[in-house]
């Protein structure tokens, strides 16, 4: 039986989203040990009444406006900090948070500990594509000063991810830079590119940002900061179409009708941009599976945030990116 360990006080409607969440998931993995850190005084344990979950008191909360390294450092008692460290302990196999992405980062690399042989961990996301499928984006600001063989690693990291957890069969990898072409680019993506091609992965060459949303590959990989602001610009755009439509659609009786017809569409549209579906952003490189769920998350992200990292575990992603890193050869 997997144990997974879960801040129960990160994120805008926690504790109780996260409760529902767990909720959720109990009557979908009869084979999961649900760990929920937080302070009891605060939760709600009549919204959960299963076995399967045990509930951990902590003193302290790490906020989403706490500097995240002092966070860390002084709040020892706190959430996030107490789930990590049970993974760290072997207590838990896996852990979740939608509170602090700082803080859960420094959380992941200091208390759950870097993977042998990765250089620096990438916070990956499954972003939306126009054929509901998703593709891999990492890094999104886990390291904003890369390097060609931290490029490198998260390629093959998204690789074994895409193969593993999303299904795709020989999972296309792309550079995301200004042009298709291989001389574009700084030296950074113009050393990677050439770096990309002498490995064992389906590196299918640059691919620019507004082809993201097309499908054409399973994984993008760029460095943090460039990651970060395609991210924010995916989910600001999305965000603006809604509001858009839903300006428009309520207009005046006629537009009101001809939104009731086009309900399901916009239904299946929704579902196709909603981060919720995703899940959480995986936190690559750590000796064990860390997801990142958005800080606005529902329950319904969080029964996804979980689903995702129920299927790491069960398809030995973090084994198997240990082993593959180790075995190749790549460009220090």
């Amino acid at each position: 039986m997997y144990k997974i360990a879960i801040d129960a006080m990160g994120g805008d409607h926690a504790p109780t989203s996260i409760i529902e969440g767990v909720n959720l998931a109990i009557g979908e993995y009869s084979n999961i040990q649900f760990l929920i850190f937080g302070d009891e005084t605060k939760i709600d344990k009549s919204l959960v009444n299963n076995t399967n979950v045990t509930f951990i008191h902590t003193s302290e909360i790490i906020t989403s406006t706490d500097e995240p390294v002092r966070a860390v450092r002084t709040k020892k008692d706190s959430s996030m900090v107490q789930m990590a460290q049970y993974v760290k302990e072997g207590k838990a196999d896996a852990c979740i948070s939608a509170g602090n992405t700082g803080a859960l980062m420094t959380t992941g690399i200091f208390v759950v500990g870097r993977a042998k042989g990765i250089d620096r961990p990438a916070l990956a996301p499954l972003m939306p594509t126009i054929d509901g499928k998703g593709f891999l984006l990492l890094d999104v600001g886990a390291n904003i000063d890369a390097k060609v063989n931290h490029l490198v690693q998260y390629a093959q990291m998204g690789s074994i991810y895409a193969e593993k957890v999303l299904g795709r069969i020989n999972p296309r990898v792309g550079l995301v830079n200004i042009g298709t072409e291989e001389h574009k680019g700084t030296e950074l993506y113009k050393d990677t590119y050439a770096a990309l091609k002498n490995t064992n992965i389906n590196f299918i060459g640059n691919i620019e940002a507004r082809d993201l949303l097309l499908g054409e590959v399973d994984v993008a990989v760029t460095d943090g900061f460039a990651g970060n602001q395609i991210l924010k610009s995916i989910e600001g755009t999305a965000d603006v179409l809604f509001k858009v439509m839903k300006e428009e659609f309520t207009k005046n009786m006629i537009s009101k009708l001809g939104a009731m017809i086009l309900k399901s569409n916009f239904k299946s549209i929704k579902k196709k941009l909603d981060y919720s579906e995703a899940g959480g952003a995986a936190l690559f490189g750590l000796n064990a599976p860390v997801i990142k769920a958005h800080g606005s998350s529902n329950s319904k992200a969080i029964f996804n945030a979980i689903r995702q990292t129920v299927n790491m575990l069960e398809n030995n992603v973090i084994p198997t990116i240990k082993q593959k890193i180790e075995e190749s050869e790549v460009i220090k």
